[in-house]
């Protein structure tokens, strides 16, 4: 179904509360930029055209 890598499931935990890049960023050690390609590989991921669709589409999967 959806494969997401472990990384991308830490991202997506963050995105659940609301984290911005910049936060995720900071909690995991990495740069803003590294997130945001994270982001956007989650996106393409679940076939969704934003962050929301994404929490959409991980919680109607049960993906956390």
């Amino acid at each position: 179904m959806f494969e997401l890598t472990k990384r991308e499931m830490d991202i997506l935990k963050y995105l659940i509360k609301g984290y911005e890049n910049e936060e995720i960023a900071s909690e995991l050690f990495m740069s803003k930029h590294t997130v945001k390609a994270h982001v956007s590989s989650i996106l393409r991921k679940l076939h969704a055209k934003n962050r929301a669709g994404a929490l959409y589409i991980a919680m109607r999967n049960n993906l956390l």
